[in-house]
């Protein structure tokens, strides 16, 4: 059973929880204060082709305490199934893979990209947050959140303070993040850069089970991540505003992938030996983001621009708009488009030649590779009796991963090693 690969779901996730529950706080301070209880209920399916499934569950409750004080209490729960790219080559023959745990093999046909087919997943997360109105113009929140999986163990506390000047045309706000999380692979973490112990290799089981636990690592390890971010909001016109945030986030500890792979090849492409993965103890990571918000005649649209930059060389651009167009009535239709993309890390590469050093740091995983991808997605709306409101939304999403520059060889030249992903996202959610 593998755990913790989310390949490039986390997002899509977070996004999807976001669409649902992101203006919630604004939502209920708006809302007649008689009724003071407020809920967001969802269920979303996201799909990648022949790849990973989630199913996830989101639960928001928000209780208002007078008009000052108000908490928000938030629940997800996520299943993952399917396969996920080791980070292997393709080759003309077929391919054989320890499991991370040691207990059994898997097996790739000939000319397919190697998929992990034991990936699963099972998450819960729960966070509650408290927001305290202490003048017309100060606002502080503070917020705890815990997140629990088979192998990993999530637990972040935040804060903010918001100021409001200039007859509330200006607002400054300051929050900052700080998350412990524990690693504990299946099979335990594997020694960076090892070679990966294959049975038939070995003359026995117990040969085999020592050459396996000389690739692993005694214990669990941590991740420490400090987020802070400063954001401003100017309100522009009757119908426009303006919010443009600076993000600064540093990170220290393990953040290898356990469950990733480098194939090693001769100068006729084929592989010699498959290594574990291994990445930097730190990432200092800075973004930066503007958005602009304007309410039409029939409508609300919003465009927003984010550029993130690290010392991984990770730098990313993202392009993103949606638009929302009220029918008249209780009915409503939503458009959203997003174009992100993003350059290789620094220690990416798609595999190693059995020519060149070992470096110090190498993965594979095509999510820190070059690559671009889009979004295109559609939600309708109904606003029911007493402020209820019944939606449904439906995506697709496509990522093209690129070559960043690196020479194929050999018998890697007839395979595809940068396959696109394509994935399905719908969701249902229900406010009252």
């Amino acid at each position: 059973m593998q755990l913790k690969n989310r390949p490039n779901i986390s997002k899509a996730l977070a996004l999807a929880s976001c669409s649902l529950l992101g203006n919630s706080v604004q939502a209920a301070a708006s809302e007649d204060k008689a009724d003071d209880w407020k809920v967001d209920a969802a269920i979303m399916y996201y799909g990648e082709q022949e790849r990973v499934r989630a199913i996830e569950a989101i639960g928001n409750v928000q209780k208002a305490f007078g008009d000052e004080s108000l908490l928000d209490v938030k629940l997800v729960v996520d299943s993952l199934t399917g396969a996920s790219a080791s980070g292997a080559v393709a080759q003309n023959e077929g391919q054989t893979f320890t499991r991370p745990s040691g207990d059994g093999e898997y097996q790739t046909p000939a000319g397919e990209t190697p998929l992990d087919d034991t990936f699963h997943d099972t998450r819960a997360q729960i966070s509650a947050n408290w927001s305290e109105i202490h003048s017309p113009v100060l606002k502080t929140d503070l917020g705890l959140n815990l997140s629990k999986e088979f192998d990993y163990f999530s637990l972040g506390l935040n804060g903010g303070v918001e100021r409001s000047f200039n007859k509330d045309n200006t607002t400054l706000a300051l929050s900052g993040a700080y998350t412990l999380d524990n690693v504990d692979p299946v099979g335990g973490r594997p020694v960076g850069l090892s070679a990966m112990a294959l049975r038939e290799d070995y003359d026995s089981e117990q040969e085999f089970r020592s050459a396996f636990e000389r690739t692993r690592m005694a214990g669990t390890d941590e991740k420490q991540t400090l987020d802070l971010m400063l954001s401003i909001t100017q309100v522009l016109s009757r119908r426009w505003l303006l919010q443009a945030n600076y993000g600064l986030s540093d990170v220290s500890g393990y953040m290898t992938d356990p469950y990733k792979l480098l194939s090693e090849v001769d100068n006729t492409g084929t592989t010699q030996r498959y290594l574990y993965e291994k990445r930097p103890d730190s990432r200092l990571k800075h973004s930066f983001y503007m958005m602009t918000k304007g309410a039409l005649e029939s409508g609300v649209v919003d465009f927003s621009y984010r550029y993130s930059t690290d010392d991984w060389d990770l730098n990313s651009h993202t392009l993103e708009t949606h638009y929302r167009y009220y029918f008249g009535g209780r009915f409503y239709g939503q458009l959203h488009l997003r174009y992100y993309r993003q350059q290789a890390a620094n220690f990416y590469r798609p595999f190693i030649s059995v020519d060149e050093p070992v470096p110090d740091y190498a993965s594979a995983d095509y999510r820190i590779g070059e690559m671009t991808s889009y979004t295109l997605g559609l939600k309708l709306g109904q606003r029911l009796s007493d402020g209820h409101e019944l939606s449904y939304r439906l995506e697709y999403y496509q990522q093209n991963p690129e070559n960043s520059g690196f020479e194929l060889v050999g018998q890697l030249k007839e395979h595809e090693l940068f396959p696109e992903v394509k994935a399905v996202i719908a969701q249902v959610s229900y406010s009252f």
